[in-house]
């Protein structure tokens, strides 16, 4: 007698964790950051693009956000001016613990420069899309965030002076020309494989300090 065959087995169905709200947040402003970032600006992607990369529905999104430009905010321009707040935050304790000679000038500068080219390369897509995209936002930002901390960096050297005695020409054009050299540094390095990075930033320290353009001669030169 054939023996019955035996049942198959009941498959397991194990329920989907649902989200906090904050996780749920967090996951729908990475999804924006994408959406955003590959469109290049803030109107070339939609709500309902951004809920297809999150998983969800447009309605889930706006149980979290009221609007796409709330969504571009918080996903682009807050993590941009964090990032931008910190580097500037870490500038402001150079050497204060240490004597400024000569010789740590020149490393504190190359350090500082290695940090500010490397922190923008990797800020480059949220830069671009903020500084090149909606004309407000872009001047919103700049106003807010990247001009202030270019002041802040200029209030760090004139503590410098303060503590040593320098004088420093000008601090705010001199925190604009720095930041200016390193967004190009960031600039190279990520789009030109063959440029040397460790080459440059050690001709942009030593061309800081002691100036890129040797003093003309009153004379022709022969």
């Amino acid at each position: 007698m054939t023996k019955p065959a035996a049942p198959p087995p009941v498959p397991v169905v194990v329920p989907r964790r649902r989200l906090t709200a904050e996780a749920r947040r967090r996951s729908i402003l990475k999804a924006a950051r994408r959406a955003f970032t590959e469109s290049g600006d803030m109107s070339g992607t939609t709500v309902k693009v951004i809920a297809e990369m999150a998983g969800i529905s447009e309605g889930v999104i706006y149980r979290h956000f009221e609007s796409k430009d709330q969504l571009f905010f918080e996903a682009v321009v807050e993590p941009l001016r964090e990032a931008v707040d910190d580097l500037v935050a870490a500038a402001e304790v150079v050497d204060r613990d240490e004597p400024l000679t000569p010789e740590r000038q020149l490393e504190t500068l190359n350090g500082l420069y290695r940090q500010l080219s490397s922190t923008l390369e990797d800020l480059l897509p949220l830069l671009g899309l903020v500084l090149f995209g909606d004309p407000q936002v872009a001047a919103r930002f700049y106003r807010e965030s990247f001009a202030v901390a270019m002041d802040r960096l200029a209030e760090a050297w004139r503590k410098i002076e303060d503590r040593y005695g320098h004088e420093f020409e000008s601090p705010e054009i001199s925190a604009r020309a720095v930041m200016g050299i390193a967004l190009v540094l960031a600039l190279e390095s990520h789009h030109n494989k063959r440029f040397n990075s460790n080459q440059a930033v050690k001709q942009v320290t030593e061309g800081t300090i002691n100036g890129f353009f040797p003093t003309m001669g009153a004379g022709p030169r022969r």
